[in-house]
Formats: C-alpha cells, sequence, structure tokens
C-alpha cells in the first residue's frame, strides 16, 4: 500500500491481546487450519481434495490496471499472448473492487461491487477465461485491513452513530473514534473483534472466487488484522480453500513471520523486520558492498516457512529499478530473482523498461522498447520453468572470494542438475577460483547452452563487471533436447 508502509511498529505481539485470550486465539488458530487441511473439494468435485504444485511454481506478473486503459480488461485480454510468449503463468491483478474514481483501489467502498472503470463483468469473465485458456492463472489484490471513510458502511455509521448496523464495523478508540494507520486517515481499520465482520470479508472472497473462478488473493496489509485479532487469517484461509484447495494466497506481510504460513498463506513479502522495509533496498544504495548485503537478506528469509515472495519493483518502491539503477544492474537483478528460491514477482512493463511509477499517470507503455531486455527476462523465465532445481527451495550460500562484490550461490539437483549462479555486482571482471566439487556442476553456461570453459585441473571461471553466469551440468534439463 502507498503512503505509509514504511519503517517499523513495536512488535506484533504486544499490540495483541493479553497472554490469556492470546491462548484462546491460538486454538482457534488450530482449529482453523485442521479444518483447511480436512476441508472437502469444491462442488462437483469427488474424492479427497488434493492441492497442485502451481502456487510454488508461479511466476507472478503484477498487472497495474490502469496502464491498460482505456477497457483495461479487454485490452489485458488482448495482451495474453505477449504475457504468455513472455513466459510469466500467474497474473495479479491490481484492486478491481470498488473504490473512489481516481483512487488506485486500496480505498474499497463495497468489496462485493466491481469497479466499472475497468470493464464489465462479462468483460472480466472473458479474461479469466482466455488466461485459463493458455495455462495461466488470475489473482486478485483484495483488501481485508480497512473500507474507505466514502463507503456506504461508513458513512451509515457516521450518521446514525450506534444505531447503525455497521457502527461496530469499525475499529474504534475509548472515546468511539474510527481508528487506522499512519496517514491513512481515509482508511478505516475493520472491527475483527466483532464476528460479523468476520463473515463480511470472506463472504467478499467468496464472491469473487465462486462467481469468477479467480486462482487466488494478494491480501493487501494482511498484517493489520494479524495484529488485531489473529484469528481470523486462519478463518479465511481455511474457508477460501474449502471452496478452491490449490488457490494461491500471498500476505502482504514480512515472510520472516512464521505466524502466516501457519495461519494458510503460501507466501509472503521479502520484507525485512521492518513493516513494508524491501529487504533487498539497502544492498542496492550501496553499490560497493551489494552483494555482502543481499547475501545477509537472503540468509535472514532462508528458512521462512511461507515461500518468499520476491521482486526488484511492485506498486510501492516508487521508482522503477531500472531508473535507479540502470540496464545492467537490472539484467544482473533479474537475473537473481529469477534463480532464487521463492515466489518471483515482475510488475507491469518491467520487462521492456518501463518507467512510469504507479499511482500516477501511466503513460503508454511501448511493449517494443528495450527487446534485448525483454528476451533475457524470456531466457530467464524459461530456465527457472524447466530446471527443477531453480524452483526448489534448496540454496547452498558460497564462501568465495571477493564476497562485497560477488555474490555465489548453489541449487541443489535431485539427480545431480545442480545450477551454480555467480553474481558479479562490482565494476571490475573477477576471475573467480571453484572448489573442484562446485566445478562439477559448471560445465554449461545455461544462457546459451555452449561449454562453461571451466578448466579441469584448475577450475577458474572469468565474470565480467556488473554481470552474471548460470552454470549447469552437462545433462542439465534446461539444455535438454
Amino acid at each position: 500500500m502507498r503512503n505509509g508502509v514504511v519503517g517499523w511498529l513495536a512488535n506484533r505481539m504486544t499490540a495483541r491481546a493479553k497472554a490469556g485470550s492470546r491462548l484462546a486465539r491460538r486454538a482457534l488458530i488450530a482449529l482453523f487450519l485442521a479444518a483447511a487441511l480436512c476441508a472437502p473439494a469444491s462442488a462437483g468435485k469427488t474424492g479427497r481434495a488434493t492441492a497442485s504444485a502451481w502456487p510454488a511454481n508461479a511466476i507472478v506478473y503484477g498487472v497495474d490496471l490502469f496502464a491498460f486503459q482505456p477497457n483495461a480488461f479487454t485490452t489485458l485480454t488482448a495482451h495474453l499472448d505477449d504475457l504468455a510468449r513472455l513466459g510469466v503463468n500467474t497474473l495479479w491483478l491490481s484492486p478491481i473492487a470498488a473504490a473512489p474514481p481516481g483512487d488506485f483501489g486500496y480505498a474499497v467502498t463495497d468489496p462485493f461491487q466491481l469497479r466499472a472503470d475497468f470493464g464489465s463483468k462479462d468483460e472480466l469473465h472473458r479474461l479469466v477465461a482466455a488466461a485459463h485458456a493458455r495455462g495461466m492463472k488470475i489473482i486478485l489484490d483484495a483488501v481485508v485491513n480497512h473500507l474507505s471513510d466514502e463507503s456506504s458502511y461508513f458513512t451509515s455509521a457516521g450518521r446514525s452513530g450506534r444505531a447503525s448496523p455497521y457502527y461496530d464495523y469499525f475499529e474504534r478508540d475509548a472515546a468511539g473514534a474510527a481508528m487506522h494507520y499512519f496517514d491513512w486517515r481515509n482508511l478505516e481499520n475493520l472491527n475483527y473483534r466483532n464476528p460479523a465482520v468476520d463473515r463480511f470479508i470472506i463472504a467478499a472472497f467468496e464472491h469473487w472466487l465462486r462467481d469468477f473462478d479467480v486462482d487466488g488473493f494478494r491480501v493487501d496489509a494482511a498484517w493489520g488484522p494479524a495484529w488485531r485479532d489473529d484469528a481470523f487469517l486462519p478463518q479465511l484461509t481455511a474457508a477460501l480453500k474449502r471452496i478452491k484447495p490449490d488457490l494461491l494466497l500471498i500476505a502482504e506481510a514480512s515472510a520472516r513471520d512464521p505466524y502466516y504460513a501457519k495461519a494458510g498463506f503460501a507466501a509472503a513479502y521479502d520484507w525485512s523486520d521492518q513493516l513494508g522495509h524491501w529487504a533487498w533496498q539497502d544492498a542496492f544504495d550501496h553499490p560497493d558492498e551489494t552483494a555482502a548485503r543481499l547475501r545477509a537478506a537472503i540468509a535472514a528469509n532462508a528458512d521462512s516457512s511461507a515461500l518468499v515472495f520476491r521482486f526488484l519493483e511492485n506498486n510501492d518502491t516508487g521508482a522503477r529499478f531500472i531508473t535507479r539503477y540502470g540496464l545492467p544492474r537490472t539484467r544482473l537483478a533479474a537475473a537473481m530473482l529469477l534463480t532464487l528460491p521463492g515466489l518471483p514477482a515482475l510488475y507491469t512493463g518491467e520487462e521492456v523498461g518501463a518507467a512510469f511509477e504507479p499511482y500516477g499517470a501511466p503513460p503508454a507503455i511501448a511493449w517494443r522498447a528495450h527487446p534485448e531486455l525483454r528476451a533475457w527476462y524470456v531466457r530467464l523465465i524459461a530456465l527457472r520453468r524447466a530446471d527443477p532445481a531453480l524452483r526448489s527451495r534448496a540454496i547452498e550460500l558460497l564462501d568465495l572470494p571477493h564476497p562485497e562484490a560477488l555474490l555465489a550461490y548453489l541449487r541443489p539437483g535431485a539427480q545431480g542438475d545442480s545450477v551454480l549462479v555467480l553474481l558479479n555486482y562490482g565494476a571490475q571482471p573477477l576471475s573467480v577460483a571453484l572448489p573442484p566439487d562446485i566445478a562439477a556442476s559448471a560445465a554449461l553456461d545455461l544462457g546459451d547452452c555452449k561449454p562453461a570453459a571451466v578448466a579441469a585441473s584448475a577450475p577458474q571461471i572469468a565474470i565480467d563487471g556488473n554481470s552474471v553466469r548460470i552454470l549447469g551440468a552437462r545433462d542439465d534439463p534446461a539444455c535438454r533436447g
């Protein structure tokens, strides 16, 4: 979310209820998780529900629907073939629920209603069906933390006070004033101490899942309800998995917090322990220490129980990566993004070097700009989709010379088809000595499937400044056939 998801708040546990009620809510969490595991398949299916592997293999493309206006649903449908050729398999749509004119969409006025300026219900149905026909999934950006102060629910409470059925839908202080985070004065917190709110929000999610056959949700500001009442999110995820067991649920919250995996989310954000703080930001802002800082950030969430939702840019990162750091570093960072464990995400136009910033008025994107950058993304995505080692959660960070400039890691393969990734974030070329056991994983350059020119007697490999070598064994699946 924009406008203030920065810095840090007090530890989540201090914001929760006292220990006694916390234990009761943990019991509820266990109950909801058990319900999710034992849930029957959706209507029309028989037998025990089984989840597919697609959420863990997703390559996400964040869609800023304003960049596809006018007629966003129809325009995006026409663009699906380009996205399929890029290789992404999951489209994350920016918010489509009703919101005030000009708002990006997080100031939801009615979570059950479609925002009319993107298109009709029939056009959304056609978009989802066309994506599915191409083997692509659609996930929605959905709000749980708040409603807009312009919503009929909030204005009803303002007019009628306690006489309104919606007065207790909103979190209030001791004086009865509605509460919000940061400077989000137009985004009033929902009151998850009220069971009616639980039912209301769950019904809204179920509406989009059942009526439009979407494949999951990126849950905006998931940390908000988690802090206020940690029983709600497990209740939500259990209800949704009863309808579609293999949906993808991404929490906008740090993957380092084990709560979100326990609450039923497949993935959470690549944030540090500070709320909204991109784990990689400090690394790229310190060019002389980039590799060392990236290594520390990757190690910090290596044991995350949720998949790490990784990105170079999204709706909240402001200036685009290529604008901040230039084309060579963009190519290098893209290689890292698509060879690390986790759930990688691109954002609208990233593959062609788009410079517009979300929350502004996006210009028409030149989809044929930077063909060499797009080709690089196509190759990286194809490598990830072809090579099981790159889709696994296993990683071994390597201690090699030049740690301030060189980030090196091994993605172990189950059949000996490991992948070695060497990223030189320094400006100067490097010649790197490889341990003999690691050199065995470096026979092929997976960029072109040609020999990597690593000497067997004294394994050395050259890497230009601001460049990457992605190396595999002779029979690596990315180069078979």
